[in-house]
């Protein structure tokens, strides 16, 4: 007969799930902010994730930067980069509006990001390691990681911090029109590619603020950063497209999912339920759990 673990078992599960997916959560909200806008699978997501945790690793090892201190470099830096690349790269493409070729960009730029990584860095795997990285806290008799919750934390505030941008800024008013219509907010003076813009470096600003808790929390190579881009996918399938909160949502019950299968039934099994989950969400509910339903035509 199956014997249920006791009441704690469940909690630290729950907690270490929550706290480990917020982690796809705030990929996933960069992801939606750049679809919803260029209607773009931004494949490269993770890869920029990885690239930031690099550069998070080397200010730590040759400047002595804290970790979570390198947030106040990293992500202006994300800023300043996603504007650059959505220039260089993605504002052709996005003008004539070939979202094929946006595709073919970002893998093309996720390839570049790892072997970039892998010349300045190196392919080892590694982590960074400070004097509290073994510390825990306790939270209702429960305990975990302190650089998992410092990585909730950054999530937590990265999604706050956007859904306030979106809902009291004039620029952030225009990017959520965009998102709902391009053509009618192109009518109404707002310009696409500086829409476009603004979400594409917000989206690499959140990568930055994932790398971060990556780089503290799990050990990562340069070809880490596919696996966390498929996760970001999930978790915005799970939440609802053009949702910020129900990527942040998506991301957590991604995490509780892996939580669970992996104790429950196995780690060799937590990818493929994951993933069907996916499928699942994908099939009966395409507009996520906290989306709003497909209008037909």
């Amino acid at each position: 007969m199956f014997d249920l673990p006791p009441p704690a078992i469940f909690l630290q599960l729950s907690l270490n799930g929550a706290l480990g997916g917020a982690m796809y959560g705030v990929a996933a909200v960069g992801l939606s902010l750049i679809f919803g806008t260029m209607r773009l699978i931004f494949l490269a997501q993770g890869a920029m994730i990885i690239l930031a945790a690099c550069f998070v690793r080397a200010l730590f090892q040759s400047f002595g930067i804290d970790p979570f201190l390198s947030l106040v470099i990293v992500v202006p830096v994300g800023l300043a980069a996603g504007w650059l690349i959505y220039q260089g790269l993605f504002r052709k493409a996005a003008a004539e509006e070939d979202r094929n070729i946006s595709l073919l960009i970002a893998v093309g730029l996720m390839f570049l990001a790892e072997n970039l990584m892998t010349v300045v860095w190196g392919g080892n795997t590694a982590g960074v390691v400070t004097s509290y990285t073994a510390s825990g806290i306790h939270i209702l008799g429960i305990r975990t990681s302190f650089t998992r919750t410092m990585g909730f934390l950054i999530a937590l505030a990265g999604t706050g911090l956007v859904m306030l941008f979106l809902r009291k800024t004039l620029v952030g008013k225009a990017v959520r029109a965009a998102s709902e219509d391009m053509t009618a907010a192109s009518l109404m003076g707002i310009s696409p590619h500086r829409v476009n813009a603004i979400a594409f470096a917000i989206g690499i600003a959140l990568a930055g603020a994932a790398g971060v808790a990556v780089a503290t929390t799990f050990p990562f190579n340069p070809f880490a950063g596919f696996i966390f881009s498929l996760k970001a996918l999930v978790a915005l399938a799970l939440g609802g497209i053009g949702s910020v909160a129900g990527a942040l949502a998506g991301g957590i019950i991604l995490g509780l999912i892996e939580a669970y299968v992996q104790f429950f039934v196995g780690g060799s099994w937590t990818n493929a339920v994951a993933y069907g989950v996916f499928l699942a969400v994908l099939m009966f509910k395409p507009e996520g759990l906290f989306g709003r339903p497909y209008k037909k035509a």
